[in-house]
């Protein structure tokens, strides 16, 4: 029985261990500009899709090279010991025709062109989580900061009304509603913080740092600053243009389905194999050199069916950016009309809101506690608190946002250069 117990001790001592040792982080103070030096050195991702690139690369160089001559040579056994046993050498070189080399070279190149692409879209996806969740984990600690302060105060009043309710000074029914205010809190709570940890493992992720816990560093007085109508729509269009990776995809599918047309055109025209032999002692002649030329007849097989498939790839691909071309104009347009109604719901706002709000939050505690104003309009004038510095952070969160969308949907650093 000891040594049963003794183990389930040790068990408990080494899982207790264990477990800190897993959730153990440390702290760290980040800029935007220090995460995405950290993202851009360490993304696992991006440096997958920069050692593709070079594969695409490479083939360019594989497209580029000339069919391989072919030589055999051949002797007869028939004499194995007599000098004048058949021996032939024959040489082969397959001619490439309708200019198929210089169509896989073109193809190979846009190929690498879509890698890249490939490349900055990932790159523009993973920036844009990476900042957004920046702004959000910011904000949102702002707020637990609140529920905090506000669980912390019930708890010690808590404490102190379980006392007086135990010697008959205050009612068992204004303890209960302390306590299930604090309870309703402290749910609330837990929803935050599991908010602001999801983005934390998504950072984390991001920049491919295990084991730490980021506490974002915000510019808060430059993000009030910004005039979201500093760049008129025409010109966020104009860099949408040039500078969207999904854009610049459908371009280059688009142009690789016209090269692979006509390569699969090409690929209907024969090649040529030229030949030359020389053969000894194979024929009524002793010695007999021979050149000759040859190439298949296209009679049944002319490739049709790959022609035709390749003309119905560029109508699709014709389609596909129509398509993205449609919708990133819509997106530019919504993400600069988001950006104004933030701005200006932000601006409506009464900047010493907050201050007066905590100064008075602690007057109300204070009366409280002495008395001087009931339960009711304590717990509603908390709740009111509460509700207005969440919708506070919220508004300033999205505002921030709302900038680094436009830079999203652009392709461009307008906002967070």
């Amino acid at each position: 029985m000891f040594i049963g117990k003794l183990k389930q001790a040790v068990f408990l001592i080494i899982f207790s261990f264990s477990s800190a040792n897993i959730f153990a982080q440390d702290t760290v103070r980040l800029n935007i500009e220090a995460a995405e030096k950290i993202f851009l050195q360490k993304n696992s991702a991006l440096l997958a899709q920069k050692y593709n690139i070079d594969a695409q690369r490479a083939l360019i160089i594989q497209a580029r090279l000339y069919p391989n001559p072919n030589i055999s040579y051949v002797r007869g056994l028939n004499k194995p010991d007599s000098l004048k046993a058949e021996q032939a050498v024959q040489i082969q070189q397959v001619i490439l025709l309708a200019g198929k080399r210089k169509k896989q070279i073109a193809m190979a190149e846009t190929n690498t062109l879509l890698a890249e692409d490939n490349y900055l879209d990932l790159l523009r996806t993973l920036k844009y989580t990476l900042r957004s969740d920046f702004f959000s984990i910011y904000y949102w600690q702002q707020t637990s900061r609140v529920y905090d302060e506000e669980i912390n105060a019930l708890k010690k009043i808590l404490t102190a009304f379980e006392k007086e309710m135990e010697k008959g000074y205050i009612a068992k029914t204004e303890v209960m509603r302390v306590k299930a205010q604090l309870y309703s809190l402290q749910s609330e709570y837990n929803d935050l913080r599991n908010q602001i940890n999801d983005a934390e493992s998504e950072v984390r992720t991001v920049i491919d740092s295990l084991g730490i816990y980021i506490v974002p560093i915000i510019d808060t007085v430059k993000i009030a600053n910004v005039d979201p109508l500093k760049y008129p729509l025409s010109t966020l269009l104009d860099s949408a243009a040039k500078n969207r990776s999904d854009l610049m995809t459908a371009r280059h599918n688009l142009a690789l389905s016209n090269q692979n047309y006509k390569y699969q055109k090409a690929l209907a025209v024969p090649d040529v194999t030229l030949s030359g032999s020389y053969d000894t002692y194979g024929s009524a002649w002793p010695f007999i050199k021979i050149a000759g030329v040859s190439m298949d007849i296209p009679v049944f097989n002319r490739n049709q069916g790959n022609i035709k498939s390749s003309k119905f790839q560029i109508k699709s691909d014709e389609a596909a950016l129509q398509s993205v071309q449609i919708q990133y104009e819509e997106n530019v347009y919504r993400s600069l009309e988001k950006a104004i109604t933030q701005h200006n719901l932000y601006k409506s706002l009464d900047k010493n809101f907050p201050k007066e709000m905590d100064i008075l939050s602690k007057a109300v505690l204070d009366n409280y506690t002495k008395r001087n104003i009931g339960l009711l309009d304590f717990l509603n004038f908390y709740d009111s608190y509460k509700q207005n510095i969440v919708q506070l952070n919220n508004i300033l969160g999205n505002l921030a946002n709302s900038y680094e969308n436009i830079d999203f949907m652009t392709g461009t650093d307008f906002f967070y250069k």
